[in-house]
């Protein structure tokens, strides 16, 4: 019996003894399933965002398994780091400026506020001056 890198023999026996699969065995049981998995190549991070904050994953292994039509990413290793989600809003352009001052008949700077409130949404902003008129 021939060991795979990095496992002890202790540890396949304790496997089979449980009856997990290892190596070869589980990527036909996992076939046979219709579970189709692959490793994503030259990953070099992953950023999961939260309402309050930021994790970011650097340097992980990351697999996709897809089984009955979803797809699954599975994320391993890699360094873990946190950021805060104070994120910078992006720059309002100014002809969304203009076209909701003049939609709403308000003054530019009212028009900045009001997108900038509604996260750039011209919509939601000529309706929320509109209701204040």
């Amino acid at each position: 019996m021939t060991v795979q890198s990095g496992e002890s023999l202790a540890h396949r026996a304790f496997r089979s003894m449980r009856g997990i699969p290892s190596g070869r065995d589980a990527i036909r049981m996992m076939q046979r399933m219709g579970m189709e998995t692959k490793t994503i190549e030259d990953v070099r991070e992953v950023t999961i965002r939260t309402g309050d904050r930021r994790l970011v994953i650097d340097a992980p292994t990351v697999m996709s398994i897809v089984m009955q039509g979803q797809t699954i990413f599975q994320i391993a290793g890699g360094t873990i780091r946190e950021e805060s989600s104070a994120e910078t809003a992006p720059p309002i352009p100014e002809g969304d400026v203009e076209i909701v001052a003049q939609q709403a008949e308000v003054s530019i700077e009212e028009a900045r506020k009001a997108l900038e409130a509604s996260a750039g949404d011209l919509a939601q902003a000529i309706v929320s001056l509109k209701k204040k008129v």
